[in-house]
């Protein structure tokens, strides 16, 4: 076979699990029913700010992908910047949220240079990630290292161990058919895009809840959020709820008063009690499962491609 490695899907996930392969002198091709750009990844607030929340294993994997993502942010043409903004609660925490002592800068906020009704905060500084540019670098980096990536969905597993000995599964919520697996199910986000009115530093309400005031500058643009619905299945944009999100944001960020809304967007993340990266053998190909992540497919990304990695070489 000429496809050493073939990995479904192309978010973040499958993207980044291709790149770490390919680099390792793997022959790769990724299988995809949609374009990077046309993906939930896409759509994603994107800041790596936490690690997880006491298990070793998102902390190990979000750790991985904190270093990885400092690291692009000194090159350029990434999407990947550092950031220094502010965290919120509104009911104080009765310590630092978890993952706070890893972030670079991390500072307590004085209650005073709080929004009205936060009681408590800190100010970190972060990589901020522009997904869609992001996106790109990544099929740039799988196209240098010799993959490849075809809009050819997989119809089965069973299928796809017929095309190469080694497959990965990082299908996002397909993997719910394609793997028969009913414990995955998609929870709905929004997003309202704006025009930038000069801000550099991003805000994120904390703990997240079913909503949230999320503001994250990309230069020229500034995505704000958000919701997680896990009942709401719709996959265009709620009038309604883009007017609480612009509401919401500016409560926190009066800048954002008077921008001009450009843009909308919706997701569903792939949701699962816990994600599922592990190895079973199908006929004679070695299949590895990676999907599951919720909201945290960039935060864990880096981290889970080298565990693929890892299982693969074993």
């Amino acid at each position: 076979m000429d496809t050493e490695v073939l990995v479904i899907g192309a978010g973040v996930s499958g993207l980044t699990t291709a790149v770490c392969l390919a680099e390792a002198d793997h022959r790769v091709a990724v299988h995809t029913d949609r374009l990077p750009a046309q993906t939930t990844s896409a759509v994603a607030g994107a800041m790596i700010a936490t690690v997880g929340e006491g298990d070793p294993g998102p902390i190990a994997r979000g750790a991985a992908t904190l270093a990885e993502m400092t690291a692009l942010a000194e090159q350029p043409g990434t999407g990947v910047r550092i950031t220094t903004g502010t965290f919120a609660a509104r009911p104080a925490f009765p310590s630092a949220p978890p993952g706070a002592d890893v972030l670079p800068g991390f500072q307590m906020c004085d209650p005073a240079e709080l929004p009205d009704g936060f009681g408590m905060g800190f100010r970190g500084s972060v990589p901020l990630v522009d997904m869609p540019h992001y996106l790109a670098y990544l099929q740039g980096r799988l196209s240098a290292a010799g993959g490849t990536m075809r809009v050819a969905p997989v119809g089965s597993l069973a299928h796809a161990a017929e095309l190469a000995p080694l497959v990965v599964n990082c299908a996002g919520l397909g993997a719910r058919e394609l793997a028969g697996d009913s414990d995955l199910h998609g929870v709905r986000g929004q997003h309202v895009l704006v025009r930038n009115p000069g801000l550099t530093e991003f805000f994120l309400e904390a703990p997240l809840g079913p909503t949230w005031a999320g503001v994250f500058p990309h230069g020229e643009h500034v995505v704000l959020g958000g919701i997680f619905d896990p009942d709401d299945h719709r996959a265009e944009p709620d009038p309604a709820i883009a007017d609480a999100i612009l509401r919401a944001c500016t409560e926190v960020v009066p800048e954002l008063a008077d921008a001009e809304v450009i843009g909308h967007q919706v997701g569903f993340r792939p949701v699962r009690r816990t994600v599922r990266l592990e190895a079973e053998q199908l006929g004679a190909a070695t299949v590895v499962h990676n999907y599951g992540h919720g909201g945290n497919g960039v935060t864990l990304s880096w981290g889970c491609a080298r565990e693929v990695l890892a299982l693969l070489a074993g």
